[in-house]
């Protein structure tokens, strides 16, 4: 069971992601907040595995709160919910350590999914999501990277098909190869090119 915190100042909002989530067997709701700093303290208190997070609301932002709560307890995952007007808070709340993002009008297919692989360790962001980031970051990055050292044929295949948005069960099918074989490669491209989470190796694998 994936116990997840609703983040979100708009009640509609939570109240559809609530209905959603309930509608199968294998996700629990067991909050839910209206602005960030209840949602530090539900975090805090309810321990949940995955945090679905708007960026934008009243007093303590999204950004903010997602600072803070995986500061607490870094094994929190924090799951982006953004809309096309959001551009100017992708790229902080990388930094502040969310581990996917995605659209808030998705499929409700695609949402649960995200929450499935957020709690798994992947990384899940929309395809336009990913173009955003990495035309936000183009402009925001204040340093270049460190030189990176050679990347084997296979990591730069796993590398380009991360940058696609696929889950490490996909890459495994698709290069034939075993899943803990897929992490292995994941973890080795992170610490050759300095990339903290899955999002930031997509966009180093952008160009960014």
């Amino acid at each position: 069971m994936i116990r997840v915190l609703l983040v979100d100042d708009q009640h509609l909002i939570r109240a559809g992601l609530r209905m959603l989530c309930e509608s199968t067997p294998d996700i629990e709701v067991v909050g839910e907040a209206d602005n960030g700093r209840e949602a530090i303290s539900l975090a805090t208190r309810l321990r949940p595995d995955v945090v679905v997070m708007d960026l934008r609301m009243p007093g303590v932002d999204g950004i903010t709160a997602t600072s803070r709560i995986l500061a607490d307890r870094p094994a929190t995952r924090v799951l982006v919910l953004t809309t096309f007007g959001d551009d100017d808070h992708l790229y902080p709340a990388l930094t502040a350590g969310a581990c996917g993002f995605l659209l808030k009008d998705a499929p409700p297919t695609d949402l649960l999914d995200g929450i499935r692989r957020a709690a798994a360790g992947d990384s899940p962001f929309s395809q336009e999501v990913l173009r955003r980031l990495v035309h936000r970051a183009v402009h925001a990055r204040a340093a270049s990277p460190e030189p990176v050292g050679g990347l084997s044929a296979r990591e730069q295949e796993v590398l380009r098909l991360v940058a696609e948005g696929l889950s490490n069960a996909e890459i495994a099918e698709r290069l034939h190869i075993g899943v803990t074989t897929v992490k292995t490669h994941i973890t080795s491209l992170m610490t050759k090119t300095g990339s903290p989470n899955r999002v930031r190796l997509a966009l180093f694998a952008h160009g960014v």
